[in-house]
């Protein structure tokens, strides 16, 4: 789950096309020479201005993917716990501004550029899938977790949500709804129900999931209807912040939660003390560059 991938380079017009056939930016005339006009722009700056999430390990993704995209280069040994301080070499003049992951987008105005998770990227009215200058690919190690405290990973209403979020038709949501910019992490997608359960046990059941607003509300309403149909009602508690979620979770209050990327839960038990594990893998959010002042990686890239 830690180990570095491939990214995807999408830049200028060809944004959407090129992220869907994981080929590079527009080679045109008319690319080349809007590309040339914005970097002779950039030349004029004293520094280029990147807004990057704040917590450890999305800081240290947004980075990388700043760096496999020219920003600057890291020093070799930064890995996943990379700030701004482990970079290297900056010719460009690169200013890194570290900011809660949340607020991202609100600061994207004031910005040449921002690294954006995609589940703040989508409410904030951003498609990754053409708004995004640079994204990551499908293949990305930051995939995205159902999560319950350590102990509780056999309670069947417990197993009988992972089998809802492992499903066919969450799958199919995802594809339909999301077009790449969120995507299935599920080799074999289940038909919503998991055959050591026993549901009739669970009628009349509620678990709970606390989450953050797009895109996990959105798949946990999905979700609600699979259970629905086992007579288990699923509560879903939206949260717009990374800290609640698992506060909740390791305190019982709530029973799961679903937002977070297993390096993050990693690092938040080693930081906090929490007692948090895995239940089950459900997708991938690519992250994406995307521009504030500057409207292309041309001025990087010139």
């Amino acid at each position: 789950m830690i180990t570095r991938r491939d990214f995807l380079k999408v830049t200028g017009v060809a944004a959407a096309a090129a992220a869907l056939t994981a080929c590079g930016g527009s080679s045109s005339t008319a690319s080349s020479t809007a590309s040339s006009a914005a970097a002779s722009a950039v030349a004029k700056l004293d520094k280029v201005k990147v807004a990057v999430p704040n917590d450890t390990t999305n800081e240290a993704r947004a980075l990388t993917l700043l760096e496999k995209n020219g920003f600057f280069k890291l020093k070799a040994d930064a890995g996943l716990t990379a700030t701004a301080k482990d970079i290297e070499e900056n010719p460009l003049n690169v200013t890194v501004d570290e900011v809660e992951a949340a607020q991202v987008p609100n600061v994207l105005q004031d910005e040449d550029y921002a690294v954006i998770n995609s589940n703040y990227a989508i409410p904030a009215g951003l498609d990754p899938t053409t708004d995004a200058l640079a994204i990551e690919d499908g293949s990305s190690a930051y995939v995205n977790v159902l999560v319950c405290k350590d102990g509780n990973q056999e309670e069947p209403k417990i197993k009988a949500l992972a089998a809802a979020l492992q499903s066919q038709q969450v799958k199919d949501f995802m594809d339909e709804n999301y077009k790449g910019a969120v995507v299935s992490a599920v080799e074999n997608p289940t038909d919503g129900y998991d055959a050591s359960v026993d549901y009739d046990a669970l009628n009349g059941e509620t678990v709970s999931c606390a989450a953050t607003p797009a895109p996990h509300c959105e798949v946990l309403e999905v979700c609600k209807e699979i259970l629905a149909a086992k007579g288990i009602t699923l509560d879903i508690q939206e949260y717009d912040d990374y800290i609640i979620p698992n506060n909740v979770v390791e305190d019982g209050t709530v029973d799961t939660n679903y937002f977070q990327h297993q390096p993050y839960l990693d690092d938040f038990n080693a930081e906090h003390g929490t007692h948090l594990v895995t239940v089950a893998g459900i997708h991938v959010e690519p992250m994406g560059i995307y521009g504030g002042k500057q409207d292309s990686l041309a001025p990087i890239e010139g």
